[in-house]
């Protein structure tokens, strides 16, 4: 399923999966809340890739239909990223999502698939995000369409379980389905790495959320590009002071702050502390340094710059067609000697 399509051009990177949803580049930015909203998915698909909208923890149905109207209008594809235990608790967001048409829809964070015959009635890729064989099996066994292989390196919300690449190198032998990478991959590097090792495609969060086209913040944007791979952790405290009912296995990978500095570990105290809560909220909201709130994937080390949706494409796209070439060609002259 993760082969590269002979038929592409050599301006394009081509898999078998990504062929069939008329891709240029196997890559779809991360369904991110907050973050990836219509104008991001519109330039991402646009540059040739498939853009995601997120509604997230905070979501809505009037956000979703607010962001999707955005690429609709532009004439571009895209997908919807909903949260499993969310549309438990508000079933209009799948309606709303089937109905504004988008090509894909991914719904992760849940064990329950039986929303994906929906979708796939519908005409619609159903996709989810797993974090183990397991997980993997049971989705494929319920219908799903495409499996988001997620490790413990990416950013946001997920498992910390196990890392990407070995959690693709089990998924792939174990199913048939076409799998995406998610997790840490933020380069060409990280692109041609899983493509090579078989994934259908890439699904990147980090990198487009320091895209001035995301509904980040421009001090997101700043601390992301100032991030190393060494400044990121995995907490829930971020969840408890704002009162988001994730589920507690999955935590959060973020850029430490000082709040975090603060609370490290005391989760539990923090939950009771409602006068902390608020400030922390009010300082959030002001946007206050020392209350950064930033997710990140360990590929955060990748970015040194806030760059266009089209150019992070491109360079994903034209990078790891060098690097793939430059293994083919290697590989072939090893067979002539």
């Amino acid at each position: 399923m993760g082969d590269l399509a002979n038929e592409s051009s050599a301006t394009d990177l081509v898999t078998d999966w990504s062929h069939t949803l008329r891709l240029n580049t196997p890559v779809l930015n991360a369904s991110m809340g907050g973050v990836a909203g219509g104008k991001l998915a519109s330039a991402v698909t646009a540059a040739g890739g498939l853009g995601m909208i997120g509604v997230g923890s905070a979501g809505s149905v009037e956000l979703l239909e607010r962001e999707a109207a955005i690429p609709t209008g532009d004439g571009q594809r895209f997908g919807i990223g909903l949260l499993d235990w969310a549309m438990a608790g508000e079933p209009r967001l799948l309606e709303a999502a089937l109905a504004a048409s988008p090509v894909l829809i991914s719904v992760s964070f849940g064990d329950d698939w039986a929303w994906a015959g929906r979708v796939r009635q519908a005409g619609i890729v159903a996709a989810t995000q797993i974090s183990s064989v397991e997980e993997a099996k049971r989705a494929t066994d319920a219908g799903v369409d495409v499996l988001v292989a997620r490790g413990a390196e990416g950013g946001g919300h997920g498992s910390p379980a196990v890392g990407t690449l070995p959690l693709l190198e089990g998924v792939l032998d174990a199913v048939s389905l076409p799998v995406l990478a998610a997790g840490g991959i933020s380069t060409a590097r990280g692109l041609a790495a899983v493509l090579a090792a078989g994934a259908s495609g890439a699904w990147i969060g980090t990198a487009f959320a320091a895209c001035p086209e995301s509904l980040a913040s421009d001090a997101t944007r700043s601390a992301l590009v100032a991030a190393s791979a060494t400044d990121t952790v995995i907490t829930r405290m971020f969840d408890v002071a704002l009162g988001y009912p994730w589920p507690d296995r999955f935590p959060e990978r973020v850029i430490r702050s000082e709040f975090w500095e603060r609370w490290a570990g005391r989760e539990h105290a923090l939950k009771t502390d409602l006068g902390e809560r608020s400030e922390f909220v009010a300082a959030r909201t002001l946007g206050a340094h020392g209350a950064a709130h930033v997710d990140a994937g360990q590929g955060v080390g990748g970015i040194s710059e806030s760059r266009s949706a089209s150019a992070v494409v491109e360079q994903l796209r034209s990078g790891a067609i060098d690097l793939l070439q430059v293994w083919a060609t290697g590989a072939r002259s090893r067979e002539r000697d």
